[in-house]
């Protein structure tokens, strides 16, 4: 596992490196209004290619789609670097999410090879501080190459990293050979159609949602979206049902009620989970005025809960064998915790005690499902079927990290105007009401009375998308249900 470790650090602090470096990026190539872009395009393609990985992996090797996957990545990166313009940036960003989306997946699913399945969950404890470090190295040092060097030298600097990732895992990375058969005959089992109808069906989801909650759920380009998504969606299902002779998602894996019931805890506790940690920092800052050094502390409490979450869960199993009634509890505790956590919000309720405790059992109860629900998936998937089914579940938690931002921002930014023109009266209402969306510095310019209506405000809007995330715990939690325990061998 130790040659792997380079391209897991890599991975994790991609996701943060680019982010400290979009406001360097936007002002020198006068594109600011379209960095979010840069996201976005990265999210987009490694969404979508992430379940693709799993099949392939059995078709070619894990270790040829890995290197795969970080040659396309260093590609993207390099690309990115030189990029002259926005649009070169967006494409080469595209074109790395490809190699993103199986750094890790394939990571899982090696891992879920080489280690006996009932310490799985303790080895995914593991790489997960790893990838703490990388993401909690990535911030500084992207504002830092922002700052000094410039920020293309946030991707430039992944380029050689990420050669050295492929050297170690083609020197150190030993792995049994897929099959004798050749290039030609594993091409032949690829189902190139049920891919591109699964990639455009990721694809139109994604964008359909990010649209959405960006601009608006009734512009024509959503419903295109959406519509696009329903058509391939049915294709891809008729395709996998019945044309594919080796489809990507075989019946009994769409079919299994427990691996239903797993898929669906990744879905909707990763909604919750992203929901809840996107709109702290907003609740913190807009409602008390907290400055975004001072939310980005109250953040700690979640990682540090998270890998607390995600270690004990795997303890637990690694003594145990059993897997059902820790992921229950870990989802009943992720439930309780977001109740409280909404109640610790209300100024005569709550105190920043109940929010900090509520706020860390969450992030423990998250981190928890999260390792134990994959240990179930995997379980009972088999070991035919175990590459596919994690492919399909980080499918899932990408998909549960969307529509948990979006739906979630959409409440705000819906609740926040219409309570904005009930409590605030005057010529200048609209302008106000653009310009505290548009940015929270401006509150403070506000008049101390107008000051304090726009607060109070935020917190209407806040408490309406922590209701939001209570419901999509409780969902995840009356799944976890549904998950049928299974023997764990020591093999």
């Amino acid at each position: 596992l130790i040659p792997m470790t380079i391209g897991i650090f890599l991975c994790a602090m991609d996701g943060t490196i680019v982010v400290s470096a979009y406001a360097a990026i936007g002002s020198e190539l006068n594109q600011l209004h379209n960095t979010s872009w840069i996201a976005t395009a990265y999210m987009l393609t490694t969404t979508s290619f992430q379940p693709l990985y799993g099949k392939l992996s059995d078709i070619f090797g894990r270790k040829s789609c890995l290197l795969f996957a970080y040659t396309i990545f260093a590609i993207g990166c390099l690309g990115c670097g030189l990029a002259r313009n926005m649009n070169e940036l967006i494409m080469s960003r595209a074109f790395a999410g490809i190699g993103g989306g199986g750094m890790q997946t394939l990571v899982s699913i090696i891992v879920s090879d080489v280690v006996p399945l009932r310490s799985r969950g303790t080895w995914q404890g593991i790489l997960n501080i790893i990838w703490t470090m990388g993401s909690a190295s990535g911030a500084p040092l992207g504002g830092l190459l922002a700052d000094s060097v410039g920020w293309r030298w946030a991707f430039l600097l992944q380029f050689p990293l990420t050669l050295m990732a492929i050297a170690s895992v083609s020197f150190g990375l030993h792995l049994p050979k897929s099959g004798p058969s050749d290039f030609s005959t594993k091409l032949k089992r690829v189902d190139f159609a049920g891919s591109l109808a699964l990639i455009i069906t990721v694809f139109s989801l994604l964008f359909g949602l990010d649209h959405g909650g960006n601009i608006s759920w009734s512009d024509s380009v959503t419903m295109l979206s959406f519509s696009s998504f329903a058509l391939f969606f049915i294709l891809f299902g008729a395709i996998e049902l019945r044309i594919a002779s080796e489809p990507f998602a075989p019946k009994r894996i769409i079919f299994n009620r427990s691996l239903i019931a797993g898929y669906l805890v990744n879905f909707f506790g990763i909604a919750a989970g992203m929901n809840l940690i996107f709109h702290v920092s907003l609740y913190l800052q807009a409602v008390h005025g907290n400055t975004a050094a001072e939310a980005g502390l109250w953040l700690v409490l979640c990682v540090v809960g998270g890998l607390l979450g995600s270690l004990s869960g795997g303890l637990v199993i690694q003594i145990t064998g059993k897997f059902y009634l820790i992921t229950i509890f870990g989802y009943g505790s992720q439930f309780l915790a977001t109740g409280l956590f909404k109640l610790s919000t209300r100024a005569a309720l709550g105190t920043m005690l109940l929010f900090a405790v509520a706020l860390f059992i969450s992030s423990v109860g998250n981190g928890s499902g999260i390792t134990t629900s994959l240990i179930a998936l995997i379980a009972n998937a088999g070991p035919e079927d175990q590459a596919i089914a994690t492919a399909v579940s980080y499918l899932f938690r990408s998909l549960g990290s969307v529509v948990g931002v979006s739906v979630g921002s959409t409440i705000v930014q819906e609740v926040l105007r219409t309570d904005l023109r009930r409590r605030l009266s005057g010529e200048n209402v609209e302008e106000i009401i653009l310009h505290v969306r548009e940015s929270l510095d401006y509150i403070n310019k506000l008049e101390p009375v107008t000051r304090v209506v726009v607060r109070a405000a935020y917190l209407e809007a806040v408490q309406a998308t922590f209701t939001f995330t209570v419901g999509m715990a409780s969902l995840a939690f009356l799944s976890s249900i549904f998950i049928k325990e299974t023997a764990l061998t020591r093999r």
